[in-house]
């Protein structure tokens, strides 16, 4: 399937203004602390915009039911591979979250289950972003954060995606799974016409399984001209064989194909998929740092095509938090998150601790008590 929806035209007016900006710009440069024109924006927060690694979630959901460790290792290669095709028409980056802002949602499920989402911006320079979920009746836990750095490279934007992502399925002795991702890129941004393309190397591996799948997400250039491609392979640990090799495309199908037998099975064709619904609050009921109503009057203007107004009130919201980050530096008052701590280098919920998870019941009363009234 070619994906049209990856690239943008932009207006002349809109040209300038990316021309004008890129002026100031050396290669390599990073733009953390570049306020970058509105027109790129997609209206939703980075908080929100992580969601998208987990619009399949009953992929995930499937894997913990598997008892054979093998094919359940392939199925949280085929859910993480499932969310990449979520994307915002043409060359967007979601909203730089503020320092303190949070997102919420709740999910449901076929099965009776629940799950629970909650996203906090832990750090603003260098912007840090860490997320939970956890469905207490599967004995599924996600912990993780997303260390964005964006460079300037010529021609390109890239954002490098540090940061990891640690699935754990209580219901199978805890079993482990450490996730690693590749990085954006908006090419074309000041000769040729500007796309959005994913590229890098990404790592799904289990030690108790002693598998990894080492994943190389193919950006165009001169020898490669397809684009949204995606080579992987799953090898064992422990001996470095290679068990299966991963072909396809990320937005459209993907591949599997036993390296024994040579036998090569449709792993997963996102044209099928339905996102999974999120169950979030009306902005008139949310806190004044929760990411949509945070950013409501941004939203409104982007999606009514003001961009005069998207503009103003972007400032405004960037201006709100420059004053608090004078008001803590005149203090001396340190700014540290309300709802995680840095553990081991890992982000966890501060609540997580006191989390009979093995409670279903119990769990899941605690989250929405704590995090969701």
């Amino acid at each position: 399937m070619k994906d049209n929806s990856s690239t943008e035209v932009l207006g002349d007016s809109s040209k300038r203004i990316l021309l004008d900006i890129i002026g100031q710009l050396t290669s390599g440069m990073e733009l953390a602390r570049i306020s970058l024109p509105v027109f790129i924006l997609e209206p939703l927060s980075m908080l929100e915009r992580i969601t998208n690694f987990s619009a399949h979630p009953n992929l995930l959901l499937e894997a913990i039911d598997d008892d054979d460790p093998e094919s359940r290792f392939i199925s949280v290669v085929r859910y993480f591979l499932s969310g990449w095709h979520i994307k915002a028409q043409g060359v967007k980056k979601p909203y730089n979250p503020v320092l303190g802002e949070f997102f919420r949602c709740q999910y449901k499920f076929d099965d009776g289950s629940k799950g629970y989402y909650f996203a906090e911006q832990v750090s603003h320079h260098p912007p840090i972003s860490a997320y939970f979920f956890a469905n207490p009746q599967k004995g599924l836990v996600i912990k993780g954060d997303l260390r964005p750095k964006s460079r300037f490279l010529g021609n390109s934007a890239a954002t490098l995606m540090h940061g990891s992502t640690h699935i754990t399925m209580l219901s199978r002795n805890s079993e482990a799974y450490d996730i690693t991702f590749p990085n954006a890129y908006a090419k074309g941004i000041v000769i040729g016409t500007m796309h959005f393309e994913i590229g890098g190397h990404s790592t799904v591996q289990c030690k108790a399984s002693d598998l990894v799948c080492n994943l190389d997400f193919k950006t165009t250039g001169l020898f490669h001209s397809h684009m949204n491609r995606v080579h992987g392979h799953i090898k064992q640990l422990s001996t470095g064989h290679t068990l299966y090799e991963i072909t396809g495309g990320w937005d459209d199908k993907l591949y599997i194909k036993n390296t024994q037998t040579k036998e090569e099975k449709l792993l997963l064709d996102v044209n099928v998929l339905h996102r999974h619904e999120l169950i979030v609050e009306p902005e008139e009921r949310q806190e004044l740092n929760e990411s949509r109503r945070c950013w409501s009057l941004v939203t409104q203007a982007l999606n009514a095509g003001d961009m005069d107004t998207a503009t103003q009130e972007k400032y405004n919201i960037e201006e709100r938090q420059r004053q608090e980050g004078d008001l803590r530096e005149q203090s001396k008052k340190a700014w540290s998150p309300k709802y995680f701590d840095l553990i081991d280098d890992i982000y966890t919920l501060k609540c997580y601790s006191s989390l009979n998870i093995n409670n279903a019941l119990e769990a899941e009363s605690m989250l929405e008590n704590t995090l969701f009234q």
